[in-house]
């Protein structure tokens, strides 16, 4: 953990000692070591979100978000807080020796108005900043309606120079460039 921080701070150690600091008590007060499938148990069945079983051609864990399932006018805010940094660390603690990052998967098919969440993204942009430098390698946005663009717009601003990490792409770009032949049977089943 001190390496990723490290890294991501370009090895200043002070700078490295103030955000570890904030990421550790984060951790603490948010009692992420206590997040469990059956703590986030009632959002996790909606299937929402999940890491999917297989890995993809770099060897990285997938974290999939389907946005279509998302309605926080419905859903405890706090609740997908939690839901988020369980499957963060459960995407984490799949990583290969030698990968150092996740692939996320965000499906906007069939997002409407109602699923959009500026509130939430700010949350995950914090939380892949300030308590998991480096550890997100690509974000693929695939198969975006024209009513996510507005949201997109908002966003990007937010993400400064991490924007770079997102992709848009159709479903059938995931399927050949993300996953090989082998993954074919486990590549994410809902983006078949």
């Amino acid at each position: 953990m001190i390496l990723w921080f490290l890294k991501d701070r370009k090895f200043s150690v002070d700078e490295t000692v103030s955000k570890l600091t904030k990421a550790i008590k984060w951790r603490q007060d948010f009692q992420v070591s206590e997040l469990s499938e059956e703590s986030v148990k009632g959002l996790y069945q909606t299937g929402k979100a999940y890491v999917h079983d297989s890995f993809d051609i770099y060897g990285r864990p997938v974290l999939v978000v389907v946005a279509s399932k998302h309605f926080p006018s419905k859903q405890d805010p706090v609740e997908n807080e939690k839901l988020c940094a369980f499957l963060v660390e459960k995407a984490l603690s799949r990583l290969p020796l030698g990968t150092e990052n996740i692939l996320g998967i965000f499906d906007l098919r069939g997002f409407q108005v109602e699923n959009g969440d500026l509130q939430f993204l700010k949350f995950l942009i914090d939380v892949f900043y300030y308590y998991y430098p480096k550890r997100l390698g690509q974000v693929l946005f695939v198969d975006a309606p024209f009513v996510f663009q507005p949201m997109w717009q908002l966003v990007k601003p937010l993400l400064k120079q991490y924007a770079s990490l997102v992709r848009f792409c159709d479903v059938e770009t995931v399927n050949k460039e993300y996953f090989t032949e082998e993954t074919e049977s486990t590549k994410p089943s809902r983006l078949s």
